[in-house]
């Protein structure tokens, strides 16, 4: 029975779900074990994510101040079985307009949104998959991402001798590019966990 660790782009993953569903860390794990198959062991699950972005930034028009201090969840999903937390850091980039070209003449606060930029997530995963490719403690990397810049960490394994399994995820998400499926020994689709109605939005 091949051991197997699963390694979660938190980024790809929310953009994918949180469209339909309530993002949290109850959705996340229904997700991640769904994808593991009865002829599989988990070793692992590595989620890779950003704690919200915590500071005071100036609005663009007015100049007010905005604090943003959400708590983040990525304790509570930690504390789970199987599960570790790789985490980046999410900076602040700036405001952005919401739609362009500008059709008004006179812009305020609302006609802005913040930027954020996470910083630190692609390398950590990159490094995981190297260190199983020199420790062994798993025989099948399973990767929930749409990143390319995952390839050559893919590379990496498959020429150390794991093997690399990209995930398909259902709608809305996106078809994977071809340089993702060039790089993987199987590409496997899924589908959302059968019970994630509870997760749904109103």
């Amino acid at each position: 029975m091949p051991k197997v660790t699963i390694l979660i782009d938190g980024g790809y993953l929310r953009k994918a779900a949180s469209l339909v569903y309530r993002y949290n860390p109850d959705f996340i794990e229904k997700v991640a074990l769904s994808i593991v198959r009865k002829d599989e062991q988990l070793f692992r699950i590595l989620y890779y994510d950003c704690d919200p972005y915590t500071g005071t930034v100036r609005l663009p028009v007015s100049g007010d101040r905005r604090t943003f201090d959400a708590h983040g969840w990525l304790d509570i999903l930690a504390a789970k079985d199987y599960f570790a937390v790789r985490r980046g850091v999410l900076k602040f980039r700036g405001f952005k307009l919401k739609k362009i070209p500008v059709k008004s003449t006179s812009l305020s606060d609302d006609d802005f949104f913040p930027d954020f930029e996470q910083k630190g997530v692609d390398m950590r995963l990159g490094l995981d998959i190297a260190t199983f490719s020199v420790s062994k403690a798993v025989d099948r990397i399973i990767l929930v991402s749409g990143d390319t810049d995952c390839v050559p960490a893919m590379k990496h394994g498959r020429i150390a001798g794991l093997q690399i399994v990209i995930v398909q995820l259902p709608p809305p998400a996106q078809k994977l590019s071809r340089e993702l499926l060039w790089h993987a020994d199987e590409c496997r689709d899924i589908q959302w966990p059968a019970d994630a109605e509870k997760f749904q939005k109103n």
